[in-house]
């Protein structure tokens, strides 16, 4: 059986699915590991690592066609998806919800999708979790990049000269991105406040020193997979009351709200963002989805009354080695559970929850 992968396109995407420290494990299931050539060496890792691993370096159709389970970024280019054959399997974050027409097509040709964004929040799923690994990565470099751009210090600085008072931060949304935000703010010093619609989240807010803001009379808006759904309009009003007072005193606003498969949610709105004091910060993770903040534009800075609003749309790109290291652990672990090791082969059970839940119909 063998393992394939091969570059993505790195004007968008520097991650990649296998780095070395997997290959062996790869190779104790028993899969030949191929790739492509210079399939890393944006990132300093060099096909020699690999094939010190004993992974096989060919060309990039050599491993598209002989690949029994190619492991990706995201959905190919149409180059790559029409070559694939029947009975081969495609992993990635391959957004069904955005390309649906593309993986109706590949699917009808009896090509197997597996889209691990759509993992269900189960014990056992955990070690395949490549939303909260790469969430984690993405809240932490959100706090750092807006500290780089927010032209004060943010501790509370004693001086001879007089004091300095520390950066007030509001995280909007307390999933895992939200939360390593939270910790990451704190850490450097600043004043962290957050709200989520899920009220489960309070405790974990101030657990890590948040304080968190909750909208009176909220109800919990948990679907039962521990993902936050959409508000009611009478939540929604209230929310922007609360906010909007709130944020006369914010500093630095990190927006990490997502609904799967659905637009952001516009939570800051122009109003709000008119009242924050000049020289504050936006920093929304949102934006590839369309944003938290209705100002945010991908890959651009606005600045309006001197509030810089920043909208990345693959933060993860500034830290493509410490992501890919975590995605392909990700991938080995799906992988290793969807492989039956007695028979030598990929045994698509779906009586198996995480295979039932992550497989493209």
């Amino acid at each position: 059986m063998i393992i394939g992968s091969v570059s993505e396109n790195i004007k968008s995407e520097k991650r990649v699915a296998i780095t070395p420290d997997v290959i062996k494990k790869y190779k104790s299931l028993g899969f030949e590991v191929q790739l492509s050539k210079n399939y890393a060496s944006h990132l300093g890792i060099y096909d020699n690592h690999y094939e010190a691993e004993g992974a096989s370096i060919l060309t990039h159709d050599e491993v598209v066609l002989n690949s029994d389970a190619l492991l990706q970024l995201n959905i190919p280019n149409d180059e790559i998806l029409n070559k694939l054959k029947k009975n081969q399997i495609l992993i990635g974050v391959l957004n069904p919800y955005l390309n649906k027409k593309k993986l109706n097509e590949i699917t009808s040709k009896n090509i197997n999708c597996f889209s691990l964004e759509l993992l269900p929040r189960i014990t056992r799923a955990q070690s395949m979790d490549i939303l909260s690994s790469q969430a984690n990565l993405a809240g932490y470099k959100a706090v750092v990049d807006s500290f780089a751009y927010f032209q004060k210090a943010i501790p509370m600085m004693m001086t001879a000269a007089g004091t300095i008072s520390a950066a007030k931060v509001l995280v909007v949304g307390a999933g895992v991105a939200g939360l390593q935000a939270i910790a990451t703010a704190k850490r450097m010093g600043a004043i962290v406040f957050a709200t989520d619609v899920r009220l489960a989240s309070k405790e974990q807010v101030e657990s890590l020193g948040g304080k968190f803001l909750t909208v009176e009379g909220a109800e919990n808006l948990e679907t039962e997979g521990g993902y936050a759904k959409e508000a009611s309009e009478d939540f929604k009003k209230k929310q922007e009351d609360l906010l909007k007072e709130t944020l006369k005193k914010i500093d630095i606003v990190i927006c990490t709200a997502l609904i799967p498969g659905k637009e952001a949610p516009k939570i800051i709105k122009k109003e709000m963002i008119d009242v924050m004091p000049s020289g504050s910060v936006i920093y929304d993770l949102a934006a590839s989805q369309g944003g938290n903040s209705d100002l945010t534009k991908v890959d651009e800075i606005v600045e309006t009354n001197g509030v810089k609003i920043m909208g990345e749309a693959n933060i993860l790109n500034k830290l493509p080695v410490s992501a890919s290291n975590l995605y392909s652990k990700n991938m080995f672990n799906f992988i290793n559970n969807l492989f039956d090791e007695e028979k030598k082969t990929f045994n698509i059970n779906m009586e198996d929850e995480i295979i039932e839940k992550t497989m493209v119909k």
